[in-house]
């Protein structure tokens, strides 16, 4: 199997960004963060149809790397993605990473809108806390309707590393 498209979610703060630019550079897939197309000028949301239309053309792409959350529109890019891949960090660590990242982001990575600059206020805290809640119901319907895509979830950094070594190997 020679894995052209990666799906990415969970999170935030699961190191989903971080990971999806990592394995862009190792793999010369592009990536696309989803923020950066849903999120304009701090923090401001596009109309939503409108990202629902922006996402079908990146999943219509031959090949891709997409990180984002959005799980309402999670099957436009798990019904055309080669592997799934789902941060299910434990919600102290993202909370703790998002905390991190305020003071240490690393610029090289562009997955923000104009003018969305770090923050952290309830309803991140709120998201983060409650994500589980939010895919709990979509996700096994996914995957029933969607077999054949091997899909992950990944809780530590250990899981990560294996994962990242068999889509390596595929």
């Amino acid at each position: 199997m020679h894995i052209k498209r990666i799906l990415i979610f969970g999170r935030p703060g699961s190191g989903k960004s971080t990971f999806a630019f990592q394995l862009s550079q190792q793999l010369h897939l592009p990536v696309y963060h989803l923020d950066r197309y849903f999120f304009k000028n701090n923090w401001q949301p596009i109309n939503y149809h409108h990202f629902l239309t922006i996402q079908k053309k990146l999943a219509a792409k031959k090949k891709w790397i997409i990180d984002g959350n959005n799980p309402d529109s999670l099957e436009i890019r798990y019904q055309k993605c080669d592997v799934g891949l789902y941060f299910n960090y434990p919600k102290i660590i993202c909370l703790w990473r998002v905390c991190k990242r305020l003071f240490f982001k690393n610029q090289r990575i562009q997955d923000r809108g104009s003018n969305c600059h770090e923050k952290l206020n309830y309803m991140l805290i709120r998201y983060i806390w409650n994500f589980d809640q939010r895919i709990q119901n979509i996700l096994p319907k996914l995957q029933l309707k969607y077999p054949n895509v091997p899909f992950f979830e990944i809780k530590n950094d250990q899981q990560l590393k294996k994962v990242n070594q068999w889509i390596q190997q595929s």
